[in-house]
């Protein structure tokens, strides 16, 4: 997706990326880069890549949000092929534990650190309440029990707003409830409290190296910003 495939359309016989039930509907804001590209090719036709403008989109809103400006190369050439098998092989899944997760970016030539720095992404945006509705009722197919690695206010608060699997209803909710259009620290602070809303963000906590880095996340917001600028541009340049 970073070549700008995930902007492709589904074709007869071939579903594209943003058809996977991963990405859809969770994945939206397609019709801002539409929009974009549609100015930039009547200003300058054919000078700049639609996966350019997504990791400029991408920039722009870490500084909208988290008031953080960093500098993006362009010249990243788009993406012609995009197939939804491929979805589930490489982006990492909301119930993924600590290995699961170093590995799916090792993969991608991140480390362990790259990987807790960009999960701090989930300080914004929402998830469907089917990511984690698991975790809240009939946990590990035990009737009624929720996750006893969550907070149970927290737990209590989510249930108001996600009725149980099966209800037909599939609402969504903030991923960071503190600070829930800020790009900040918080999302660290909410894992340390027992309160990741995923199970691969609460999973941090289980082991002490990422442990250790949530809380250096914590102590320094403004180092944990630099290091997500940087991850974030090493990731625009993923195959």
């Amino acid at each position: 997706g970073c070549d700008a495939s995930v902007l492709l359309d589904s074709t007869p016989g071939n579903p594209a990326e943003k058809d996977s039930p991963t990405n859809n509907p969770s994945l939206n804001g397609f019709d801002v880069i539409d929009e974009a590209k549609s100015t930039l090719e009547s200003q300058c036709p054919q000078v700049v890549s639609c996966a350019d403008i997504v990791a400029f989109a991408a920039r722009e809103s870490v500084r909208i949000a988290g008031g953080f400006y960093y500098p993006v190369p362009a010249g990243r050439r788009d993406g012609l092929v995009s197939k939804e098998s491929e979805v589930n092989q490489n982006l990492p899944m909301a119930f993924f534990n600590v290995k699961q997760l170093e590995d799916n970016f090792a993969r991608k030539g991140f480390s362990l650190e790259d990987m807790v720095t960009l999960s701090g992404a989930h300080t914004i945006g929402d998830s469907h309440c089917s990511a984690f509705s698991n975790r809240l009722y009939n946990f590990k197919n035990t009737t009624n029990a929720s996750d006893p690695s969550m907070d149970q206010t927290y737990v209590s608060d989510l249930k108001s707003k996600c009725p149980a699997p099966g209800s037909g209803q599939d609402p969504t909710v903030s991923l960071d409830p503190v600070t829930p259009r800020t790009l900040d620290n918080q999302y660290y602070v909410n894992v340390k409290s027992h309160r990741g809303l995923l199970s691969s963000d609460q999973a941090l906590m289980n082991r002490a190296d990422t442990a250790r880095m949530v809380l250096a996340n914590i102590n320094s917001g403004s180092m944990w910003l630099h290091k997500f600028a940087d991850a974030m541009v090493r990731m625009g340049k993923i195959e």
